[in-house]
């Protein structure tokens, strides 16, 4: 999760910790406000090498249309905020066809095969139905039973087979496994579309339910069918649920080069980056590499803060842009200890995902870092959990993520100034070329 704020509602960015996941530090490094007294130097740590083919990221348009085409392909009065991004006049509802409808129900219908439905119930299926109207996945009701999920999840209490999904394309999609998960262990690789969840069909599902199903008791099997690119038939694949413990960051140095591997944005992960930069600085490496790839996301102000050691004050770091195009603006703590001499490459690809992302974006459009590795998954928007009754909650999506350059993370995602694919075949070989192309563009020597 991105942040929590303002009692009683929960206000989450897309993808953090929690919502749709499954399973779901620190030392003083310098820095230009008087609390972040740096202890090591940094005399010499720099690189300035850019590789020539990087491609320059273009700032989106902000275009304004009279007319949108909808889903059957009758043109409505709209306004295009941003592209890709629409929002039709509001028009009065008539309500009186739901009461009809209620009213031909409660009078006529006969339950079949399942147990008759309360009143209640059918409430909670109606707002469902509302929510689910707008062809957000991550807009959803929460009744009672999904709301004690959610709190759960929240609080840790769970097990689960250690990867996050989301929905791409109308399709429950894995962003990432987590490393060393149940789920890697099983062969879950990121991209995968999970048709099957213990044999019931997801492509009318919701990421919630989703969710509810996958996760359950530790020790207990759950069983996936999965469709994967360039595979022609379905994989089946069995994982034993656990208790999911999420690793944050690791660090290794290679040469003159030291590599900081990313693998969420907890609460924590500010203090965790914070040590991990000042290992760096004392390691005798003067270049740096962040890998993010795999990394879903998580809170929203550690990121801010990641990118603040490498930006000026004030610096756009990301926008929240809400209803009307209103929102915050997200910038810069100025802690800047490099002052602008380090050049660093962020491996990214598909697995890369929310807060992984804002960090990205704003350090490449920034003109910091270049980025190396697949395109992104797209996911940048926020959502706000406000409880409806003391047993329901709501979950809406409230902003979406836009980058200093004004790209709309969830309008596709970041695409990487150098593209290079890696393959399963190289990963079971121990090989990485992404991280290859990395170094190779640190010691200046990319063609």
């Amino acid at each position: 999760m991105q942040r929590l704020l303002r009692h009683p509602s929960v206000r989450i960015s897309l993808f953090g910790f929690f919502g749709i996941l499954l399973f779901i530090g620190g030392f003083t490094l310098g820095a230009k406000k008087a609390e972040n007294n740096f202890d090591g130097s940094v005399t010499g740590v720099f690189n300035t090498i850019e590789p020539s083919n990087a491609a320059a990221s273009s700032t989106q348009s902000i275009t304004e249309i009279k007319t949108c085409v909808d889903t059957k392909g009758a043109e409505v009065p709209c306004l295009l905020n941003r592209d890709e991004v629409t929002a039709k006049n509001e028009s009065p509802a008539d309500f009186a066809q739901f009461w009809k409808v209620w009213n031909i129900i409660n009078e006529r219908y006969v339950p079949t095969k399942h147990a008759a439905v309360s009143n209640q119930e059918k409430v909670w299926g109606a707002i469902s139905g509302l929510a689910n109207s707008l062809g957000d996945p991550y807009t959803y009701f929460l009744p009672p039973q999904e709301k004690t999920l959610f709190e759960q999840e929240v609080s840790g209490n769970f097990g689960g087979v250690g990867m996050q999904i989301g929905m791409k394309d109308g399709l429950v999609t894995v962003i990432a496994p987590l490393k060393g998960s149940p789920a890697e262990k099983a062969g879950v690789l990121k991209g995968d579309k999970i048709f099957r969840i213990d044999g019931a069909t997801t492509t009318e599902m919701t990421i919630d339910k989703a969710l509810y199903l996958i996760r359950g008791e530790v020790g207990k099997t759950v069983k996936l069918t999965i469709l994967r690119e360039k595979v022609d038939k379905p994989i089946e694949i069995s994982i034993v649920r656990e208790i999911i413990q999420v690793p944050t960051i690791e660090t290794k140095k290679m040469g003159d080069v030291f590599v900081i591997s990313l693998y969420g944005f907890p609460a924590t992960g500010a203090d965790l980056f914070k040590g991990a930069l000042k290992e760096f600085a004392t390691s005798g490496a003067d270049k740096l590499i962040i890998d993010v790839r795999g990394n879903p996301g998580g809170y929203l102000e550690v990121a801010v803060d990641m990118a603040s050691w490498f930006l000026p004050e004030g610096k756009v770091i990301v926008s929240e842009e809400e209803k009307g195009g209103v929102g915050r603006v997200y910038r810069s703590k100025g802690y800047n200890v490099f002052d602008g001499k380090l050049h660093i490459v962020i491996l990214v690809d598909g697995g890369s995902a929310s807060a992984a992302e804002i960090l990205a974006g704003a350090l490449q459009q920034q003109g910091v870092a270049t980025l190396v590795g697949t395109k992104t998954f797209g996911k940048g928007s926020v959502q706000e959990l406000i409880p409806i009754t003391p047993e329901t909650s709501l979950k809406v999506t409230i902003a979406r993520w836009i980058t200093p350059n004004g790209t709309n993370l969830s309008a596709g995602g970041l695409e990487p100034d150098v593209k290079v694919e890696i393959t399963k075949e190289q990963v079971d070989k121990g090989k990485d070329p992404q991280l290859e192309k990395a170094i190779e563009i640190l010691h200046g020597t990319v063609r």
